[in-house]
């Protein structure tokens, strides 16, 4: 009977591999986004190097976690953010990229390749942690459009690069 119950299982996961997502530790759709206070960097604020929620308050939150600076996918996802960064703003977002990756890294990053909003240093991926999003030594690739009231209201798990921010664009225009 053991058996059966091996086999039912093992044919499950080999047929709805997706399913299995449902097993992250990610914060679930409606769960209070948890809170940080992470240093990071913005071209636009040379003067301030540590975050939290607080910083964008009665703002929409794009918050994405991401592998490594400078690498080929990570660039696609950050200046897909950054090229939308106009319209996401129209709709009072605000967007946060983190990694484990070093201040220095980041700026270099931001400077590099135009990026034009927060990127912050999770070098123990203590708040990557938090968002299920810590695979050591990297952060996966996960996002969280989180409301001004701090509430999760869609996450993306193991996400492709590719037309990310745009999905993400039409899923905040769609519920604001």
């Amino acid at each position: 009977m053991k058996e059966i119950y091996i086999s039912i299982l093992c044919l499950f996961i080999f047929f709805y591999p997706s399913q299995l997502n449902a097993f992250d530790f990610a914060p679930e759709v409606g769960d209070i986004a948890p809170d940080f206070n992470l240093s990071g960097v913005n071209k636009f604020f040379k003067n301030k190097s540590q975050y939290g929620l607080n910083d964008f308050d009665n703002k929409w939150i794009v918050l994405y976690f991401y592998p490594k600076d400078f690498t080929t996918g990570c660039t696609i996802e950050a200046k897909g953010f950054s090229d939308l960064k106009d319209k996401f703003s129209k709709y009072n977002a605000e967007i946060i990229g983190i990694s484990a990756d070093s201040e220095d890294s980041h700026d270099n990053f931001c400077n590099e390749k135009s990026i034009n909003y927060t990127l912050l240093s999770d070098p123990n991926g203590l708040v990557s942690t938090k968002y299920g999003s810590w695979i050591p030594p990297y952060s996966d690739r996960n996002t969280f459009l989180i409301s001004p009231e701090r509430k999760i209201m869609s996450r993306w798990i193991s996400v492709t690069p590719i037309n990310h921010a745009n999905n993400v664009l039409n899923r905040l225009k769609q519920i604001t």
